[in-house]
């Protein structure tokens, strides 16, 4: 089953691929899947965003803006926690019967040691760096700025490249340390209590 893991070569082609496509919602069964999903998330968060720092657009639009950027941050946060149930249970890190749980139970060898990151955050920070690779390459190509403005941003350029190349190799060799028993990582639930209208205070005293 280990076999079937995403290395991050994968992963980057995959993010790179979808990049040129239109954006499109996606339905998951699989961590590939959820990789898409968490992908198209941080995609809409990245046009949203941008939306939402008009500074002529009426008040209603950027408050649309702001609940999207909302939305889909839920879902990324979601999608992250649903690729790491995914790699650990092919990674048989954790107890299936608890994998849905708020606190899955690792089942690790005595010695390995705990990863603060978690898989599936790594990818999600490998898809924001997609999203940087691919706007800072837009701006090397505007016909509208100096030559100066080029310059500066095919050298930040330069450096998202190798930061999401970095991040890539950090991704693959946990990937193969915690199949050799030497780390692991866990589901860590990211209780967005701003969302839940039984817990955002906010929301309590308008429901009353």
């Amino acid at each position: 089953m280990t076999a079937a893991l995403p290395s991050s070569t994968e992963v980057i082609a995959a993010h790179d691929a979808a990049l040129a496509v239109a954006p499109a919602p996606v339905d998951a069964d699989d961590v590939r899947g959820w990789i898409s999903v968490n992908h198209f998330h941080n995609r809409s968060l990245w046009a949203q965003e941008d939306l939402a720092r008009r500074t002529q657009a009426p008040d209603a639009e950027i408050v649309a803006n702001k609940r999207a950027i909302d939305r889909h941050n839920q879902a990324r946060n979601d999608a992250i926690e649903r690729i790491d149930e995914f790699l650990l249970a092919a990674l048989g890190l954790v107890d299936p019967a608890t994998l849905a749980s708020a606190l899955p139970r690792s089942t690790v060898a005595p010695g390995a040691r705990l990863n603060s990151e978690t898989a599936g955050s790594m990818l999600d920070r490998i898809s924001i760096l997609g999203l940087k690779i691919a706007a800072m390459r837009e701006q090397t190509l505007r016909a509208d700025v100096d030559d100066a403005h080029r310059q500066a941003c095919g050298e930040r350029l330069q450096r998202l490249v190798q930061q999401r190349a970095d991040l890539g190799q950090c991704f693959d060799e946990l990937l193969a340390d915690s199949r050799a028993g030497r780390a692991y990582f866990k589901v860590y639930r990211q209780f967005k209590m701003y969302n839940d209208p039984r817990l955002n205070p906010a929301l309590i005293a308008e429901s009353k």
